[in-house]
């Protein structure tokens, strides 16, 4: 039977649908034997409990964040493995980000009011690490934005649509949210033990023009331990795009190793599942690889 691994996948901790022991059964029942759960600025979902209930479904836990930065050009994500989930250097540095989402959500709440959008800010108020997506999914779940909605996109449009031409940099709702530099969150995994991943180049190309020179600066600035290449990017028209080849060659030539992940949030019958069941196939060597590189402390 083919074992898989999955180092990328989002809960109701952020801006996921599942909760963390959702997450597990639904890995057991894939055959992903191996997960990280990298929610948004948080590390919540963790705790000793889930580790025992993952250990008792056969699954290897590792601890996992995406860490929201920022370059001068767009938003960069960075990942971080196998660190102490209990470092106080770490969970408060993540308590102030996922603060400032909270100003965010107030002031892209009022830009997409006066662009026509109704907006539920009470109830994104709740979130703890409230995102983009949570913003938008509930723009555009709400019946009384189809209207506008029609207007803008002749129909009601995908989440992804709706963040990339509404509320991204150089969009009419874009607010400037604040973050930290990628290597300021290389820095802040590395204290924690971590490991430093550089998440989903491909999307930094296909939604923010970045070329293979400005990633290759990038990744001599932050400096991280991998990156994410084993990814499989869908685009605003809900085209699958596999770029994996092309990274895993960026990889070898920058001495980095590669990581695996579906970015799983909610089933929906176009992004990867969780194990990236039919995108992503990886031999019982190249998935060994990428749990010992993972995992082996410096």
């Amino acid at each position: 039977m083919e074992r898989k691994i999955d180092l990328h996948i989002h809960t109701s901790f952020s801006d996921g649908k599942f909760s963390p022991k959702e997450i597990i059964d639904m890995a057991k029942k894939n055959n992903v034997f191996t997960i990280s759960i990298a929610d948004h600025d948080t590390i919540d979902a963790y705790d000793k409990k889930l580790f025992n209930y993952a250990a008792e479904n056969g699954i290897k836990l590792i601890s996992g964040v995406e860490i929201s930065t920022k370059i001068n050009k767009c938003g960069i994500h960075v990942l971080g493995y196998n660190f102490d989930i209990d470092n106080d250097e770490l969970k408060n540095r993540l308590f102030l980000l996922r603060n400032a989402r909270h100003k965010y959500l107030h002031d892209v709440a009022l830009k997409l009011k006066e662009a026509g959008y109704i907006v539920n800010v009470d109830k994104l108020d709740t979130i703890d690490a409230v995102t983009k997506a949570h913003i938008a999914r509930d723009v555009i779940s709400n019946k009384e934005n189809y209207k506008k909605l029609e207007e803008d996109f002749n129909e009601v449009p995908s989440m992804g649509n709706f963040i990339e031409t509404i509320m991204n940099e150089n969009c009419p709702c874009y607010v400037k949210k604040e973050s930290i530099t990628p290597k300021e969150a290389t820095n802040l995994i590395r204290q924690a033990g971590g490991k430093v991943v550089l998440a989903h180049p491909v999307a930094y190309q296909n939604e923010d023009g970045l070329t293979d020179k400005e990633i290759l600066s990038l990744v001599n600035d932050m400096k991280p331990d991998g990156i994410e290449s084993n990814y499989i990017y869908i685009n605003r028209s809900n085209e699958k795009i596999d770029d994996t080849a092309k990274w895993n060659e960026f990889a070898r030539q920058n001495n980095l190793f590669t990581t695996v992940g579906s970015d799983f949030h909610n089933i929906d019958e176009i992004r990867p599942n969780i194990g990236l069941i039919n995108d992503i196939k990886l031999s019982e060597e190249e998935i060994n690889i990428i749990i010992n590189n993972i995992l082996k402390k410096d």
